[in-house]
């Protein structure tokens, strides 16, 4: 499955949303980025899509910080990852879950994936990677490789 993930940032902080509004999400309960699964159409094209879908925000240019590659048992994962700071539009509630935006000190206190613990220091660091493989046993990180 190939993925697109996107972390906003307005003022210093980072737009969070807490997966708890679908049933039977994988998601449910942590605080990740806004995204979604790439459907017949281009990694930008999935990107823009996703992004107004679950926030009413455009986007008007954004960095491309890797790819991430989730490996679990015989599931297999490609997340495209992005940051940007630019955009424009109001938030709408999203279907997805609650959306707010989270001080940078703070974003390590929330429910996170160990994972995008990993990136998310990428991120906030301004350190654009090639590829980072993430090893998970059910969800516990078991290793990760950045290339």
């Amino acid at each position: 499955m190939e993925t697109t993930l996107c972390y906003i940032e307005q003022r210093g902080k980072l737009l969070m949303l807490n997966r708890n509004k679908k049933t039977n999400d994988y998601n449910e309960g942590k605080w990740i980025g806004v995204g979604g699964k790439v459907e017949n159409e281009s990694i930008e094209a999935c990107l823009q899509r996703e992004v107004k879908e679950e926030t009413g925000l455009t986007l008007k240019s954004y960095t491309k910080y890797g790819i991430v590659y989730f490996h679990q048992g015989d599931y297999h994962e490609t997340m495209h990852l992005f940051y940007s700071d630019d955009f424009s539009g109001s938030l709408i509630e999203s279907n997805e879950g609650d959306l707010a935006f989270i001080d940078q000190a703070s974003i390590f206190t929330l429910n996170l994936w160990p994972g995008d613990v990993i990136f998310l220091k990428r991120i906030l660091e301004r350190a654009p990677f090639k590829a980072l493989h993430l090893y998970y046993e059910s969800d516990q990180l078991q290793n990760y490789q950045f290339e």
